[in-house]
């Protein structure tokens, strides 16, 4: 069993901006950390090429029930047992990541999306603290003008059985690079699918609106260290949300900001940040990490 694994869903319009998580996942973690990599059926040509002893490349509909029909051209799928509302792409790639997590042999899996990089070394220890696994919380991170994430809240807590939200300010758990436990992720799919008396994948689909990742959290902290919660950490990966390109000047700007503890850097795909300038700021970066 490796200690360490790297999930990233994927797709055909992130396809340059892979080539440089990829290149620095092999670069940064043990040799023996494979990238599962997740791709519509339709562009397993695009992502094939990285194929190997280190890369798996999986077509979502691989991790799919039979009972679960795609939609032609499209992301979607119905679950013939119960065909409406269709699942949409994104319910779908969020529920691939629970079922990829849970089937994994390695300690620590973490969740990273294509518009992120490595930056710094990185082993299983890095996730951990006190000898406890560490969880992405950002504190009160969620506010009542957050609608969205205020209803992710609430299907997460009737997915697992919980009492109504507090009131906001909530726990934000949403991430570009977060890091889970399998042997947490497979405890959630069980109580899902005991509280809702559902096989949690049917019960999790059925959402129109659902985070996988507030799920995650609010599992960890409610049901599994009730009354003595993980260590929470937002530090790991240094993150520009910015949805207009960055320029020279301020992808430099945003580098030179790089704090000590990160080991991750995430420029914004909806930024729309030319890729040679993605790539000047990841290369200050790692000029910066090289210094020490």
């Amino acid at each position: 069993m490796s200690e360490l694994a790297v999930i990233t869903p994927t797709f055909h319009a992130d396809a340059e901006l892979f080539v440089d998580l990829h290149r620095s996942v092999l670069e940064y973690t043990p040799p023996e950390t494979v990238h599962h990599v997740f791709v519509p059926p339709t562009d397993l040509g695009i992502f094939g090429q990285y194929a190997g002893p280190r890369c798996r490349v999986w077509a979502n509909s691989e991790l799919m029930p039979r009972r679960y029909l795609r939609l032609s051209g499209s992301n979607d799928y119905l679950n013939l047992t119960r065909p409406w509302p269709p699942v949409r792409g994104w319910v779908t790639q969020q529920a691939v990541k629970i079922t990829a997590a849970s089937q994994l042999a390695a300690d620590i899996v973490l969740i990273v999306d294509s518009d992120v990089v490595l930056v710094r070394p990185i082993q299983a220890d890095d996730f951990r603290a006190g000898g406890r696994p560490i969880l992405h919380r950002e504190e009160q991170g969620v506010t009542a003008s957050m609608e969205r994430h205020v209803i992710w809240h609430r299907v997460a807590r009737e997915l697992l059985g919980l009492g109504p939200s507090p009131q906001p300010p909530l726990p934000d758990y949403v991430a570009g690079f977060g890091f889970w436990q399998p042997s947490t992720v497979r405890a959630l799919q069980e109580r899902v699918a005991e509280t809702t008396r559902r096989n949690w994948l049917d019960a999790f689909t059925s959402r129109l609106h659902i985070s996988e990742f507030i799920l995650y959290g609010v599992y960890v902290d409610e049901v599994v260290h009730a009354g003595n919660p993980l260590p929470g950490d937002i530090t790991k990966c240094y993150n520009t949300w910015q949805r207009t390109p960055l320029d020279h000047t301020s992808a430099m700007e945003f580098a030179e900001g790089l704090p000590q503890e990160a080991v991750a850097v995430m420029i914004s795909a909806k930024s729309r940040t030319p890729a040679d300038i993605r790539r000047a700021a990841f290369r200050r970066c790692a000029e910066i990490v090289a210094a020490g």
